[in-house]
Parts: structure tokens; C-alpha cells; sequence
């Protein structure tokens, strides 16, 4: 979902990036009510004392809770929970049931000039409500219907209707009758974000703005696993759904492929048939069949990685060491080449350097071969802070010093040493194992 121009009405302002940095919301600013969808966000140092006492797991094994896969015992549960969408109209949920009159006279009867957008589950419309509310309407294919189509409807709606965060698209209605199904959706205005790593709009993000992007989305993913009403793995983590609103806030969309985690007293995981997308899917889950939450996590690292280097996940254009980029990436970074693998038209400063290396490091534990290596959302988002901070301190200096004309110490040598660092080679020879893996998966499902 996107409009073509005026993407941000600030843009012909530049703001430098130590005010675009103090404009966003502080771990302080967020540390509301969950139900609100504004989680806690505890301070960098709880993350390495979280660190250190579970090494190399990054768990807090005393919090099963914050932990968020429930990996004592070895009970599963069954994947027969999707629901009737007219059970959205139950409880607390907040959706509208739409006719199809109303959702014609908002799209011009689906015209194509109304058109914004399409993927695997329809089009999508841009329309406009009877009480002027600007929305984005997905019109499902007809040829779901008698498949995937009817459950992966439900799956959204009921996903949908029953969360509220920031981070998250929110929906406000929908319609299901005899052959139509329509979802209506907040309409986030200025596209998704592989469009922008693409500069689709001519518009390049920096580093400052991707990793706030980072952050909004670990927030969303957060809510979804501990904070939600029931523990929701999305499934489907992907630049291509993650929309940016005029002020480049990140809104994560599409709950077509979401599942409720584990609900049972002990359960780990959830046994279920393999559903992504190629070069996010968690190996460990394409191979085993079992779905957790830390499926999100290692999806969410291989985003990391997109975000830093521009590419996306699978380069099919590319050369056979190039292909896979997490694979190309994470080879260059052992071989101390980070600055080859950030996104060339950003500019190589001290600091840039500095703040890209730490996301890698977490990028890579992220998407580590096994779910036990990879750390919660929840303390990942804790880690970005620290990145965020610590990149804030750093530019105010570059910036002083540049204004000062006084000679300081390079930044890099300032920065605190990741605490990530030190599991590049415990992880070393299990990466290689899972590089392969990825490289089988993407392979079977592109054919």
C-alpha cells in the first residue's frame, strides 16, 4: 500500500540525525500499559545481565513468560484453532462487518484507478469511507475461495481484530459473503519497506531511519508474543510487509500466515505445515515442522541484514557466493570487511560503522541455526536501544567536533564493546550448518 508522492511533508526540511534520533520515542515514552500496546522496554544494562547468566542462550530461565517459547517439557499443540470470523464479534473485539455497497461506493465499484496495490491474497484498494476515513481495502482472489483462501481470511481477521499497538496495522472492518471476502485496513501511506530500500520513491533512508525501523518493528513482534492476548507468531516477516507511515514509522501488516503460539501449560511449540516466505523461513522450523516464536526471531534477523545491506534476502541475479546474502554478509564480517556489506549509497563515516557492526551482531545471533541461540524479541528490542543510544552519544560528538574543529578520539574507539561479540565463535560452525540449510530451502521453494 503506497501513494506516489508526498511521502513526508518534512522532507524538504532535513533534519539532522541527532534531532531525528531525539524525536522518536524514548524505552521511558513506551513503558506504558501493555493492553495499549506500548511495552516495556527495560534499560540496556538488564539486557546484558540477561546476557551473561544464560549464556549462550540469552534466556532468562527463571521468566517463561518473557522468555516467550515455553521450552520446558515436550507438549505440542494441535494446529485446529482457527476460528469463525463471526467470532470477532465476541468479546472485546472491535471490527466492523461491512456490506458490499458500502465498500464499492468507497472504491469507485473497485476501479482500477483505486488500485494501490496486489499480492497473494488479492488487490488492495485505496478507499474512502462514508464518514471520510481514508482506509486500505483487500479484496481477496476468487480462485481462494475453495482453497487456502477461507482460512487464511479467518486468520487475519481474527489475528487482526483482536490486537492494538502502534507498531501494527490496525483493522476496522471487514465483509464475508457467499464468494467475497475484504478486509478494511488502516491505510499507511507511504508503501512498505522494500519499495524504500529500493528508493521506489527516490527517497534513501539512512542508517538512523532503519534502525528506528528496526526498533518499531521488534516493538510490534514484542506485543505479538508476550503482551497480546494469546502468544501470535506472525510467520510472515518480510520488508515487503512492513509499511512506513509519512514520518517513517513502521506498521507490520499481513497476518495471513499467523498462528497463536502455544496456549498448553508446557508446550513448546506448535506443529504445523510449513508456510513463509523463501530466505525468511527458520530452518529449524522448515525441517522439523515445529513453529515457535523465536520462527519470528530468526526471520527478523535475516530483516536486520536487509536493512543494512540494501539487498534482499535472496539475489537470484547475483553470482553463487552472492546469491544468499546472509550467507555473503556473514562471511565478509569474519573476515573484519564490514564496510563491503553496508548499503553503498550510504556514506562509510566512523560512526556508521561503529553502529552497523553492533546490528550485525545481533542480525546474526538472531538468525542463528537453533531456537535456543537466538535471544526474545523482547531482548533484542532492548538491544537496539542500547544501539540507538549509544549511536545518538556518538553523532553528538562527531557532530560537536565538526563544529569545533577540535581533534577527538574516532568514535569507534569510544563505543562499548557489543556483548554480542563474543558468541561469533560459538556459533561459527552451527552457522554454516544453518547456511546450508537456508540455501536447501530457498532452492525447493523457488522451483
Amino acid at each position: 500500500m503506497h501513494k506516489a508522492a508526498n511521502h513526508n511533508e518534512n522532507m524538504s526540511t532535513p533534519v539532522s540525525p541527532v534531532q531525528n534520533l531525539m524525536t522518536r520515542d524514548s524505552p521511558a515514552k513506551v513503558s506504558q500499559e501493555a493492553k495499549e500496546g506500548k511495552q516495556s522496554c527495560c534499560a540496556p544494562h538488564r539486557f546484558l545481565t540477561c546476557l551473561h547468566t544464560a549464556f549462550p542462550c540469552f534466556e532468562n530461565r527463571k521468566d517463561a513468560y518473557e522468555r516467550g517459547d515455553f521450552s520446558k517439557g515436550h507438549s505440542i499443540a494441535s494446529d485446529h484453532s482457527t476460528l469463525s470470523t463471526s467470532d470477532v464479534l465476541n468479546g472485546n473485539a472491535k471490527a466492523t462487518i461491512f456490506t458490499m455497497s458500502e465498500l464499492s461506493k468507497a472504491t469507485s465499484n473497485f476501479s482500477a484507478s483505486c488500485k494501490i496495490g496486489q499480492g497473494g491474497f488479492g488487490i488492495v484498494y485505496k478507499g474512502k469511507l462514508r464518514d471520510g476515513t481514508v482506509v486500505a481495502i483487500k479484496r481477496a482472489k476468487k480462485d481462494m475461495y475453495e482453497a487456502q483462501g477461507t482460512s487464511q481470511f479467518q486468520s487475519e481477521v481474527n489475528m487482526l481484530a483482536c490486537v492494538e499497538h502502534l507498531n501494527l496495522v490496525r483493522l476496522i472492518g471487514f465483509l464475508e459473503d457467499r464468494n467475497e471476502r475484504i478486509l478494511v485496513e488502516e491505510y499507511v501511506a507511504n508503501g512498505n519497506l522494500r519499495e524504500h530500500l529500493d528508493c521506489k520513491f527516490n527517497v534513501l533512508l539512512d542508517l538512523f531511519q532503519r534502525l528506528d525501523i528496526a526498533i518499531d518493528v521488534a516493538h510490534a513482534l514484542t506485543y505479538l508474543h508476550l503482551y497480546a492476548n494469546q502468544p501470535i507468531i506472525h510467520r510472515d516477516v518480510k520488508s515487503s510487509n512492513i509499511l512506513l507511515t509519512e514520518t517513517f514509522r513502521a506498521k507490520v501488516a499481513d497476518f495471513g500466515f499467523s498462528r497463536t503460539g502455544p496456549l498448553d501449560s508446557g508446550a513448546t511449540h506448535v506443529s504445523t505445515k510449513v508456510k513463509g516466505t523463501a530466505g525468511y523461513l527458520d530452518p529449524e522450523y522448515l525441517m522439523t515442522y515445529k513453529l515457535t516464536v523465536k520462527s519470528d526471531v530468526y526471520a527478523f534477523g535475516i530483516l536486520l541484514v536487509e536493512l543494512i545491506t540494501g539487498r534482499r534476502p535472496i539475489e537470484q541475479s547475483r553470482g553463487i557466493d552472492q546469491r544468499i546474502t546472509v550467507r555473503w554478509a556473514y562471511k565478509k564480517y569474519l573476515d573484519g570487511r564490514v564496510t563491503d556489506i553496508l548499503d553503498p549509497r550510504l556514506p562509510k563515516t566512523d560512526v556508521t560503522c561503529c553502529v552497523m557492526e553492533k546490528m550485525f551482531d545481533l542480525a546474526f545471533n538472531c538468525s542463528a541455526p537453533t531456537k535456543q541461540d537466538r535471544p526474545t524479541m523482547k531482548q533484542a528490542t532492548e538491544y537496539l536501544w542500547s544501539i540507538r543510544k549509544e549511536y545518538q552519544t556518538l553523532s553528538q560528538s562527531e557532530h560537536n567536533q565538526q563544529h569545533s574543529g577540535v581533534e577527538t578520539t574516532p568514535p569507534q574507539n569510544q563505543a562499548i564493546k557489543s556483548p554480542l561479540l563474543s558468541l561469533r565463535r560459538v556459533l561459527l560452525g552451527d552457522f554454516t550448518v544453518a547456511v546450508q540449510m537456508i540455501g536447501m530451502s530457498e532452492r525447493s521453494l523457488w522451483c
